[in-house]
């Protein structure tokens, strides 16, 4: 359950995001969009033409909630590295807040939530034009808002703990490069993972992204099945979990009260 004092530092990321939303935009809500009408209706007339079909569905079916969780994970990581270090030592306002009644736990657990509510925010966006384009197939794609949510929680509760642990940024580029890239492009965002060698396939399925992936496009195909969907979740959830006892009881509090 959410405390007042960690609400409070939800409301503080939403006043000082009301400043800076601009910005945000193109990342958050304008790159996605062109992805989706670049490879979804660009690319997916010339998948078409040689395949037919992806798993039963046209290929801007397909794509559309690969898109949807690969957004939420990109926003996600981005929103957890950074902005961490800013507050841990380049303008140390955490600091600030935790001289405050305000707990280095809130300030952990109000950041991460903060990302799951913006998140929420593009998501919806983003679903609402993929709808107009026709990526949609089916009503129950607005649980793909969910799971959506869920994959960029999994990578925030993660990789906001870890940066609470780093005093520079240099390994915040490796993490983006080696680790976020990678997945974005071989986690089922554009391909089923079997197209992958058997060898990197496992790696895959160990990628929380490919659990988003999957969620939200069963939920967008209205291919929807109960064990299947209950996994993905159980992982994604697990992830947080993990995440969120690591920030709240070791990462901020140690960085936090030195």
């Amino acid at each position: 359950m959410a405390t007042p004092a960690l609400l409070r530092v939800v409301e503080r990321e939403a006043r000082v995001y009301r400043h800076l939303w601009r910005g945000t935009v193109f990342t958050n809500f304008l790159a996605p969009v062109l992805f989706l009408a670049a490879m979804g209706v660009g690319l997916g007339d010339l998948v078409e033409e040689r395949t037919g079909t992806v798993e039963g569905v046209d290929y801007l079916a397909y794509v559309t909630p690969g898109l949807l969780a690969a957004g939420a994970m990109q926003s996600a990581a981005a929103e957890s590295l950074w902005p961490v270090m800013a507050g841990m030592k380049w303008v140390r306002f955490y600091h600030g807040v935790v001289a405050s009644p305000v707990t280095a736990a809130a300030v952990y657990g109000g950041h991460v939530l903060w990302v799951g509510l913006r998140t929420a925010i593009s998501a919806t966006a983003f679903l609402m034009v993929a709808g107009v384009l026709g990526g949609l197939e089916a009503p129950s794609a607005v649980l793909a808002l969910p799971g959506a949510v869920l994959t960029a929680l999994a990578f925030s509760a993660c990789l906001t703990a870890y940066a609470a642990t780093q005093q520079t940024d240099i390994k915040f580029v490796v993490i983006v490069r080696l680790g976020i890239m990678p997945m974005f492009l071989f986690s089922g965002t554009f391909f089923p993972i079997d197209q992958l060698p058997a060898l990197l396939r496992p790696l895959a399925v160990m990628s929380p992204l490919w659990h988003g992936v999957e969620l939200c496009r069963a939920a967008t195909t209205g291919t929807l099945d109960a064990a299947s969907s209950a996994a993905h979740l159980v992982v994604l959830v697990a992830v947080i979990a993990a995440g969120w006892v690591w920030g709240t009881t070791r990462t901020f509090p140690r960085r936090l009260t030195e």
